[in-house]
């Protein structure tokens, strides 16, 4: 089992920075996939950011590339999700997503554990 634990969520104006945070369990937290989800209201969860394992390799969704930054240290057994230059548009509840296997990166069906979800809002 793989327990995940977000943190950092708040209020922050337009074009402000915000740092997101998910601790996880578990001894082999360097073998994850670890992802960044979020979900807005009346819309479908959608994939964020996404980094591998050791090696680091990072993925995003087009609308945040060059704004939002993943990393993770394995070991604090945290991944970050670094949110710069944010609009209303980025107001969602963040969740952080864990896989053991691997598979399509930017699909939740990847993903076995998930965290509760942070908050996120940005006022314009």
């Amino acid at each position: 089992q793989v327990q995940l634990v977000e943190s950092g969520g708040g209020l922050v104006q337009a074009g402000g920075s915000l740092r997101v945070s998910c601790a996880a369990s578990g001894r082999t937290f360097g073998s994850y996939v670890m992802g960044w989800f979020r979900q807005a209201p009346g819309k479908e969860r959608e994939f964020v950011a996404a980094i591998l394992r050791s090696v680091g390799t990072t993925y995003y969704t087009d609308s945040v590339k060059d704004r939002f930054t993943i990393s993770r240290d394995n070991a604090k057994n945290t991944v970050y999700l670094q949110m710069n230059s944010l609009n209303s548009e980025d107001t969602a509840v963040y969740y952080c997503a864990a896989s053991t296997t691997g598979g399509v990166i930017k699909s939740s069906v990847t993903y076995d554990y998930w965290g509760q979800g942070t908050q996120v809002t940005v006022s314009s």
